[in-house]
């Protein structure tokens, strides 16, 4: 995902995590993927954010480039899974820089550096 639409997606996440009270510490939009460090309230579950900030942004990014139903088809934006895990076993350091470094390695490989 490069220009608009990486720049598109970014905000539609940031709104998202906005209207379910979904604390975005920091993100990164990759050519593929994207990497989120966000606290997310105990009254959701995991799961049932991730569902929901899948099927949102696929819809407000289709509607934002109606091109990507035809190259992707309709609401399949997102691959079907996820990966998940908390901060408990390392600190907040370590993760911002992971997901920092995430950013810069996708660049590298894109040759965009």
């Amino acid at each position: 995902m490069y220009g608009e639409t990486k720049k598109d997606l970014a905000a539609v996440i940031r709104k998202l995590c906005e209207m379910k009270q979904v604390d975005l510490i920091d993100g990164r939009v990759c050519k593929d993927h994207i990497h989120m460090y966000v606290a997310i309230p105990p009254k959701i579950s995991v799961s049932e954010f991730m569902s929901y900030l899948k099927g949102k942004s696929t819809l407000m990014l289709f509607d934002r480039h109606p091109e990507y139903r035809t190259k992707w088809g309709d609401r399949h934006f997102w691959a079907r899974g996820y990966y998940v895990s908390t901060v408990g076993n390392v600190n907040e350091e370590t993760i911002l820089k992971y997901i920092q470094e995430q950013e810069e390695n996708d660049k590298l490989e894109d040759g965009r550096k």
